[in-house]
């Protein structure tokens, strides 16, 4: 049973669910004070020690389907040799004609009831990234090819089980030899349904807003790509008296919670100096916590006209929040945080367009800048920072590498995702916002400024 486990937990770390050494030691100390044959207690103690939270239990219920019921042998043959089995050695003939390769070698542990280095295999096709070719370009061919090597693989050793398992009328060993060509090809499209199949983590706590309230009748529903010279003007006179309206806002409420509640103790103590009479109450400081801010904004084409305007409202509002780290991006990522601390708002933005090394003619590709944001800038997120993403989420169907948006969620309070396209867009072409929005805390369009007021409140209020 240890054995078992102990391999349960190695195919949940191939797949990319955490599982420590501690808690596998755990889970092997709560299995001994259960029965073991009632399958839903010995799934409860392996879900509650693997699965750390929501999003979790739909990989863990995913893999323990695919490890206890699809790929391991029947209870009975477990008892018997390896070489007793008639599937064994049809895995054995196959794999003597094989290449003999890692990608070999994972497709036959596969099939011989042990997923992990396949589903390894997998985790480095999802996480491949593209090198330039030739002209500084990209694609995501590398990952297809990769794909497309693996299915070929998969193909060819179901047409030679089907070829194992044929048989004459006259041979004695013929049915059992089907029935194990049969397993081993079920088998193989299971892998192949590993391959092939979308999966979606957990994320019915998804807040997508879709509504907005209309502060300003005529400006306040211009597009931003659309905007003229002169609404520009008025829309930034707009922007300045609403950051002095909210600052005020901010700071009442501020004053108002270093005020704190009443602090009981503090107030008997005191009362000491008037005979016990508590004349002087004392209160609790604790001024409320502000939110760091990290912004990655992309600056391509007309998403810029979004990402602009957001970026001048928080900068106008630093003193609401205690830190804002800004990111521009198209290809990779650019630290502007120095620009905006050292120039006014717009002249800030004409620096980003001029002394930055950003490639604003380069393709958009989200998956290497999300890439780069994890190996340069992890350091920033904790558990009290809002990551705030503008863009259109087109990656020029790039690798969209959504498993490292994911590690940016869990290491900070909340994701927003500003999207400057209207929602029926985000299905079309090469966007890849329904992938990416499953990974956020909170996603909504942002194409005007009345959309983007509300969510500046939404995110200060």
């Amino acid at each position: 049973m240890i054995d078992l486990v102990t391999k349960f937990a190695e195919t949940c770390r191939a797949a990319d669910l955490r599982v420590s050494t501690a808690e596998l030691i755990d889970c092997t100390r709560q299995l001994a004070c259960i029965d073991t044959s009632d399958e839903s207690q010995f799934k409860t103690v392996l879900r509650v020690n693997f699965a750390k939270s929501r999003r979790d239990q739909r990989t863990f219920d995913r893999l323990y389907q695919l490890f206890f019921h699809e790929i391991q042998p029947d209870p009975a043959d477990r008892q018997q040799d390896v070489c007793d089995r008639p599937e064994d050695e049809a895995i054995a003939e196959m794999k003597a004609q094989a290449a003999g390769d890692d990608l070999d070698q994972a497709i036959f542990d596969f099939l011989s009831g042990k997923p992990a280095s396949f589903l390894q295999a997998l985790q480095n096709l999802e996480n491949q990234e593209e090198a330039p070719a030739a002209g500084g370009l990209k694609s995501n061919l590398g990952q297809l090819a990769g794909r497309m090597e693996m299915m070929l693989r998969l193909n060819a050793l179901r047409a030679r089980a089907d070829q194992w398992g044929r048989h004459s009328p006259s041979d004695p060993g013929g049915p059992q030899r089907r029935a194990a060509a049969r397993q081993i090809e079920q088998r193989i499209d299971r892998a192949r349904r590993l391959l092939t199949e979308e999966t979606r983590p957990y994320h019915d706590g998804l807040r997508q807003v879709r509504t907005h309230h209309q502060h300003f009748e005529n400006l306040g529903e211009r597009l931003f790509s659309s905007l003229t010279p002169r609404e520009i003007a008025e829309m930034r006179e707009v922007i300045g008296l609403l950051v002095r309206k909210l600052k005020d806002r901010m700071g009442r409420r501020y004053a108002a919670g270093k005020r704190g509640a009443l602090d009981v103790k503090g107030t008997l103590r005191d009362a000491g100096k008037f005979q016990g009479i508590p004349l002087i109450l004392k209160y609790r400081r604790r001024p409320l916590r502000k939110t760091r801010i990290v912004a990655l904004c992309d600056v391509s084409g007309s998403v810029w006209s979004a990402a602009r305007f957001m970026l001048n409202m928080l900068y106008s509002m630093q003193d609401c929040f205690s830190a804002v780290h800004s990111f521009a991006f198209v290809c990779g990522t650019t630290d502007i945080t120095e620009i905006f601390e050292n120039n006014e708002v717009n002249h800030a933005m004409e620096k980003i367009l001029t002394n930055t090394d950003i490639e604003f003619g380069a393709l958009t590709d989200y998956g290497a800048v999300f890439s780069q944001f994890r190996r340069n800038y992890m350091h920033l997120l904790d558990r009290k920072t809002t990551v705030i993403i503008t863009g259109d989420a087109r990656s020029n169907y790039h690798n969209p590498r959504e498993s490292l948006l994911e590690e940016i969620r869990e290491k900070s309070r909340r994701l927003i995702w500003l999207n400057p396209e209207p929602e029926a867009f985000w299905t079309t072409g090469d966007s890849e916002m329904n992938t990416y929005k499953a990974y956020c805390h909170e996603v909504r369009p942002c194409r005007n400024l009345n959309q983007l007021i509300d969510f500046i409140e939404d995110l200060t209020l």
